[in-house]
């Protein structure tokens, strides 16, 4: 029993080198929300760029696999800025916004990205 606790104490303080750090992992966005709330207010104010809850969604999700392969090299603050930047409370959250500001913030390591509107404030005004 004594050598079990020995070796769970003994990993436990080495760490998990299976273990990834919460911060090492682009945070979760509730997209369906995010987007259903943007087409609602695109709708209420008839914008002439309201998009689809499908599309938006679509943009979202392609955002977030985009970030999946990005998110490591930057910075904590720069993530960390981008997050808030990108779920400010009381506005739809977005992984386009998170995307486009670390791009933004760290232009060595910009990459290419699609265009997508997802629930993002910044959409394009064509």
């Amino acid at each position: 029993m004594n050598v079990a606790l020995f070796a769970i104490a003994v990993a436990s303080h080495a760490g998990n080198p299976l273990a990834i750090p919460v911060k090492e992992l682009v945070p979760v966005i509730d997209i369906q929300r995010s987007c259903k709330e943007t087409a609602a207010a695109t709708k209420a104010v008839d914008l002439d760029l309201s998009q689809s809850v499908a599309n938006c969604v679509r943009d979202e999700d392609a955002a977030r696999v985009q970030l999946m392969g990005i998110w490591p090299p930057y910075s904590a603050a720069v993530r960390d800025q981008c997050v808030q930047e990108a779920t400010i409370p009381g506005t739809p959250s977005s992984y386009v916004d998170l995307l486009t500001c670390l791009q933004m913030n760290d232009p060595a390591r910009m990459s290419p990205a699609p265009e997508l509107k997802g629930a993002g404030r910044t959409k394009n005004r064509e």
